[in-house]
């Protein structure tokens, strides 16, 4: 393969074009149905082996205990071939190696967002690649690529974790390594590996990482190597075709089908950038869904304009590069809300095969999502999560709601500085969110937008960290009312046992994760200090070194769903539920839900009045379409809008 470097732009890099396609002539059409599914499973095998001896081998909690990582597999041609989760892409690799410069035992490296063709996101994610090869013994080429990325502790920077919160270039934010050959023909490039070693603050736990990141993908190109060594290479490239060619047509048939033809627009915002004051960055996406008449088929533009300039601090993303392939990816999952069940929609994957249905369109260089180098991007989570939501959001417009409303997964959290004996730690956590209510369901609590990863077990932070973990629970009230309630977040504390720092990079502090067709929204990230306590004090979202001494407690409180439909629909019995499982309280029974409670949760005697919670919710106006925003963003946005209680892209 080669790649077709566009011209150097200056200070931006363009977009490179690779040459897609299927592997084979008729695209998988002739592959043994019987033999797809074989290789289709163990594709899945491989990759999940790889993750489990990653998760096994690494050091770092990151990636051995809260799982920040992913795997993926591709063929030749770059394209994603598993569907399990999103992962980082091979172009990079492929740009800077042609594929005949490759050898068994090489491991590519990279995490440099500006040359990662929007594969990477910010600099702790750190991605390695191995080729597999096969064929016989005198003309073995490369087939496939096992990859593997993940979020690690500490890449260098201005501050510990590598996310400083008020960075205003790429520079601060820690080392930059553009695609390198790590390891050549199995041999570990140790001058390499020690300066980047050399550049992190856990020195140790990044060393151990990538050792486990590269054995196990290389362990993955073996094993994947014994598949095409088995059925050939012909064959089993056939059944990739096929695999990629029936994403396509399920998509089509299955999502594509349930667009009705026509364009709307809807957008969405980060608060805040770290550096400048709280305001609203827009994200916007007008979605064009084509009719089978259009010259291009039917598929779907995504068209970005509108989209705020590129903010002073970390909140960028770097979207376009190789035509959006990586967005492409990222987004879809959203798309399989509108399956026909939600049982039908846990059995879609997400691989290449959606790309082919997805068109987008990028505003000119100096955006959010189109970034001039050295922008920074640290905190870029705050554009590429707020993107599946304004996705979820478009659609809903168009298909009357039948999305799920907001939600806001992944936010960092953590201490640092000094343990009892003296050594320094850094102990980072992505503690998860509510998700929105759904047409047919209530929200999921505490759910994370990484699959797989979960909060950091409480035995291993008090054995390793000097605090103490005194409660997890769910954040009560937290969900945004509504017909189906959304989900809660977490609510934890963390009593200090010696001084330390906390830090944060968090959104939805100010806005809300919005709730949809008479949803309201949920509430918002919330972080106190010394909770009830002489020197109580909230903590700004985007926080590097807040203080914290012995013995005070950090209570964080993570977002809540959006909740969808009108509350006033939602059972009284299914609301006497929410407070007996402590998920709503008696107060917001009657405030959100118009439920009047009868008993006590004391003596199990909780009920409701019949009579009593009719009267109250007639004395309600219910939710109209007509009269009311199809959105409710919660009292922030009015904040930040000038008094607005919604934008004008809320209403059908």
């Amino acid at each position: 393969m080669t790649a077709v470097a566009s011209p150097d732009t200056g200070s931006r890099r363009a977009p490179t074009r690779f040459p897609f396609g299927p592997l084979t002539a008729d695209a998988g059409a002739g592959a043994d149905p019987v033999l797809v599914e074989i290789v289709q499973g163990s594709l899945a095998s491989v990759e999940m082996e790889v993750e489990t001896a990653i998760a096994r081998t690494s050091r770092s909690p990151m990636i051995r205990d809260a799982h920040d990582f992913r795997a993926g597999i591709h063929d030749r041609r770059l394209r994603k071939l598993t569907g399990r989760s999103y992962s980082a892409l091979v172009h990079p690799i492929a740009r800077e190696f042609g594929l005949e410069e490759m050898r068994e035992g090489d491991v590519f490296f990279h995490n440099d967002v500006y040359r990662s063709e929007g594969g990477i996101g910010h600099l702790p994610d750190l991605c390695v690649t191995v080729p597999v090869f096969a064929g016989p013994s005198d003309d073995r080429r490369v087939v496939a690529f096992v990859q593997a990325f993940g979020h690690h502790d500490d890449i260098g920077g201005a501050v510990p974790g590598s996310m400083p919160s008020n960075a205003t270039d790429v520079f601060s934010e820690g080392l930059m390594v553009p695609p390198i050959r790590l390891w050549e023909q199995g041999v570990p490039n140790r001058a390499a590996l020690a300066i980047m070693t050399r550049n992190s603050r856990m020195p140790e736990s990044l060393a151990a990482d990538l050792d486990a990141e590269c054995s196990a993908c290389l362990m993955g190109a073996r094993r994947l190597g014994e598949l095409f060594d088995r059925y050939g290479v012909e064959v089993v490239e056939s059944c990739f075709d096929a695999i990629i060619s029936r994403t396509t047509e399920t998509y089509r048939r299955e999502i594509l089908g349930r667009i009705p033809v026509g364009t709307w627009t809807w957008e969405d915002y980060a608060e805040h950038d770290g550096v400048d004051d709280p305001r609203l960055h827009a994200q916007r996406i007008t979605l064009t869904r084509t009719g089978p008449d259009d010259p291009d088929g039917e598929r779907l533009i995504l068209d970005f304009a509108g989209t705020s300039p590129q903010a002073r601090g970390p909140i960028n993303h770097c979207g376009d590069y190789s035509d959006g392939v990586f967005l492409k990816k990222w987004l879809a999952p959203i798309l399989r809300n509108l399956a026909e069940s939600p049982e039908r929609m846990a059995e879609l994957d997400v691989n290449e095969g959606v790309v082919p249905l997805i068109e987008m369109r990028f505003p000119p260089p100096g955006t959010l999502l189109t970034p001039v180098f050295p922008a920074p991007t640290n905190a870029r989570t705050f554009v590429i999560l707020r993107l599946l939501g304004v996705l979820a959001g478009v659609v809903a417009k168009a298909v009357d709601g039948r999305m799920p409303a907001d939600q806001e997964t992944i936010r960092y959290t953590g201490v640092y500085g000094e343990d009892l004996e003296g050594r320094p730690y850094l102990m980072r956590e992505v503690l998860g969110g509510g998700s929105g209510g759904r047409y047919y369901a209530d929200g999921e609590d505490t759910i994370h937008v990484v699959p797989d990863s979960r909060n950091l077990p409480t035995e291993f932070t008090e054995a390793r960290f000097p605090f103490r973990v005194e409660s997890l629970s769910l954040a009560v009230d937290s969900g945004g009312p509504g017909e189906f309630r959304g989900g809660l977040g977490y609510e934890k504390h963390i009593r200090m046992l010696k001084d330390a720092h906390f830090m944060s990079i968090a959104d939805r502090s100010i806005l809300s994760c919005w709730g949809v067709k008479g949803g309201k929204a949920g509430r918002p990230f919330q972080v106190t200090i010394d909770p009830g306590g002489p020197n109580e004090r909230e903590v700004d979202a985007l926080a590097d070194d807040e203080p914290v001494t012995a013995g005070e407690v950090i209570r964080i409180r993570t977002t809540g769903g959006g909740g969808w439909g009108d509350p006033l629909a939602r059972t009284p019995e299914a609301v006497v539920r929410d407070v007996v499982w402590r998920k709503v309280s008696p107060e917001a029974a009657r405030a959100d839900y118009g439920v009047v409670l009868t008993g006590s949760l004391d003596d199990d005697t909780l009920g409701h009045d019949p009579a009593a919670t009719a009267a109250e919710r007639a004395r309600r106006a219910p939710w109209s379409p007509d009269d009311d925003a199809f959105f409710d963003r919660g009292p922030g946005y009015a904040t930040l809008a000038g008094g607005a209680p919604h934008a004008d892209v809320d209403r059908l």
